[in-house]
């Protein structure tokens, strides 16, 4: 029996569950959900999912793996404890009986199966739970098992699959059921550490000490409509803390809006999404070194076409780029017709995998984040997201992420460092989302982990500013090797508006404020900033966005051309220098030892950046004295008159 105490039910043995089969399509079948009478035909044409109200029916482990397998895996052997019986238990029969009973009423050695095979041509080692099996419950010869798959997909560097379905660790085995707990997951550990991808497939029930390890801890979590998972169980909750439950309590839809899973996926659509995955996983470790490479496969409808990025594909002279005002950029910037993060995945990549939640407790709508392919290129994508309608925004929070959000794109980042993909951003918020909620969960400490973590990530990292770049919301998915800009974006420590209601104590000096803080790409490239604009097609982004998507698709694929050849320490250092030289002085001839910047590193651009005089007479000729950082600190100007300070509008949005 397994922690939850749930009771096995017998089913004749055969390979692939195919004694089962023979019985149960010629039988009716009760829905365990609408009480739908299903005939048996149909029911195993649909994967044993009731094509009434979408209940998924338990599946054997050799039926799940056949379901998810190409013709031809191989079952590995399951390995026999040295005592199957160590603590020579008995409650209302000996351990050992229960043993045998399960093992002929199942055909299994144990409640684990594991096999190695392909999916769709991709190599997998898998593990798959039965519950038929003492309630799939986690003993030793189970652990065991599910340790030595793990082995055996880092030997052969191929992603392992676990397939949970438990009632928690095996009461009968005592505290040594506990240890494969920690054994299991030191293994994924190992995995982590080798770059080897690893998804858990969740189905139901999985509870206790399985959703306490290794079902857990995958760099992917799927799972089927209406699995259940967690670490007590309803029963023992209610009964323990006399605590009723809401509806839905700890089923996969309710674990996906609280960050836990990635994805909820149909039985029918499972070796689809799952091929995609190990699709684009693969392509980690082959990374092209030339855009040439990264261009071999044709790119995807309206997207740009196959070959070399052509050399036009940025513009990096400023002298190139019209001389406009930045408030005129800034409300091209917020035009809802402008495509999103997902507009441009859908136009530019194939084989993307969305995924949700920061694994600890919340998922945030205003932040997308996934796995797909550029060509043969996989990168791992993650930016703001609006909307364009007024419902959409609502749903979206305005693209406005909240700790939440920076945490599921840390956690992304981090997938993407293991498998060796680069990594790319999107930009288009108006800053991070300021609130009682958001502080709560730590906002200042998610986007400042972010600056931390992006600063160290050993593969390339491309930010593209789309819309508008608000402040520390923007840079903390702005850490990049490559920072580029749409031609119609803007990229400032506040919004013009909020600059204005602090420094000029009038929203209306707005425009003002935006022709002061140098927000839009032509002077912010003068400026060193950011690296290269993306030019926009005739009337905006919005006005073509198929074609302002081939203008990014093939910026991108010319940028990560130029990194993928560069290796970890490299990309590293370089991101470093570019950081490093905004504020370092300029190196004296006279007194070189006073730089603070190591001389290794590059000095601020030389060419002289567009000003907002020379742009723009009298652009902020009567601004306060006072200044203010963008989250409305006063600083001095060292003149006789100290700012004002009511001017410090703590808290402004970042």
């Amino acid at each position: 029996m397994s922690a939850s105490g749930a009771p096995a039910t017998a089913r004749p043995a055969g390979e692939a569950g195919a004694g089962r089969d023979v019985v149960d399509r010629s039988a009716w079948h009760l829905c365990g959900r609408c009480r739908a009478l299903l005939y048996g035909k149909r029911f195993l044409a649909t994967a044993r999912v009731c094509p009434d109200c979408g209940w998924h029916a338990p599946l054997t482990a050799p039926e799940r793996i056949a379901l998810l397998l190409d013709p031809g895996w191989s079952e590995l052997p399951t390995p026999e404890p040295a005592d199957p019986d160590p603590l020579r238990f008995t409650d209302t029969r000996p351990y050992a009986e229960r043993l045998a009973k399960a093992k002929t009423a199942t055909g299994l050695d144990e409640a684990v199966l594991c096999a190695r095979g392909h999916l769709d041509g991709a190599p997998v080692v898998v593990a798959a739970m039965d519950f038929q099996f003492l309630g799939g419950s986690l003993g030793s010869a189970v652990g065991e098992a599910i340790t030595r798959a793990g082995e055996l997909a880092l030997a052969e560097r191929v992603p392992l699959l676990l397939v949970t379905s438990s009632g928690g660790a095996r009461m009968q085995e005592g505290v040594l059921s506990l240890m494969q707990m920690a054994k299991t997951s030191q293994m994924l550990g190992r995995l982590d550490e080798a770059g080897v991808l690893t998804i858990a497939l969740v189905t139901d029930p999985t509870f206790g000490g399985v959703a306490a390890s290794f079902a857990t801890l995958c760099d992917v979590i799927v799972a089927e409509p209406g699995a259940r998972l967690g670490f007590a169980g309803p029963r023992v909750i209610e009964q323990t803390i006399r605590q009723s439950l809401p509806p839905g309590f700890q089923t996969a839809e309710f674990l996906l809006e609280h960050g836990i899973v990635d994805q909820i996926v149909p039985r029918g659509d499972l070796r689809a999404m799952l091929s995609r995955l190990l699709t684009v996983a693969a392509s980690g470790r082959r990374a092209p070194a030339t855009a040439q490479a990264a261009d071999s496969q044709p790119a995807p409808s309206g997207a740009a076409p196959a070959g070399p990025a052509p050399s036009g594909s940025m513009i990096t002279d400023p002298s190139r780029l019209p001389p406009r005002h930045p408030w005129d950029v800034v409300r091209l910037a917020r035009g809802l017709t402008r495509p999103t993060t997902l507009d441009l995945v859908s136009l530019m990549l194939d084989d993307f995998n969305e995924l949700h939640g920061d694994r600890a407790g919340a998922d945030c709508p205003a932040m997308v984040a996934g796995l797909g392919r550029l060509g043969n290129l996989g990168v791992a994508v993650m930016g703001t997201q609006k909307g364009h309608t007024v419902e959409e925004l609502t749903a979206r929070n305005f693209g406005m992420p909240s700790p939440a959000g920076y945490r599921k794109a840390a956690r992304v980042m981090r997938l993407a460092a293991k498998l060796g993909l680069p990594v790319v951003t999107f930009i288009d918020t108006a800053g991070a989302h300021p609130g009682i909620e958001a502080e709560e969960r730590g906002q200042s400490v998610a986007i400042a982990e972010n600056l931390r973590l992006m600063g160290a990530l050993p593969v390339p990292v491309v930010a593209l500013v789309t819309g508008e770049g608000g402040s520390g919301g923007a840079l903390a998915l702005a850490v990049a090797d490559r920072v580029l800009m749409c031609a119609n974006a803007v990229y400032s420590v506040i919004s013009p508006e909020g600059c204005a209601a602090i420094l000029w104590k009038d929203p209306a000096a707005a425009p003002r404020a935006a022709e002061a803080l140098r927000v839009d790409a032509r002077q912010l490239l003068g400026l060193g900033v950011i690296d290269a604009v993306v030019p926009e097609p005739d009337g905006g982004s919005g006005a073509d966005p198929v074609q302002a998507a081939a203008l990014v698709e093939a910026a991108l694929r010319d940028v990560l051309g130029e990194l993928v050849g560069q290796g970890p320490a490299e990309l590293v250092a370089g991101r470093h220098a570019r950081f490093r030289r905004f504020g370092a002085p300029a190196p004296s001839p006279e007194s070189p030892s006073t730089a603070s910047a190591p001389s290794a590193e590059p000095t601020p651009p030389t060419s002289p950046a567009p000003t907002a005089s020379t742009a723009f007479p009298a652009a902020g000729a009567d601004a306060p004295h006072g200044q203010a950082d963008g989250n409305g600190g006063p600083v001095a100007d060292g003149g006789a008159e100290k700012a004002d300070p009511t001017a410090a509008e703590q808290g402004a949005p970042a």
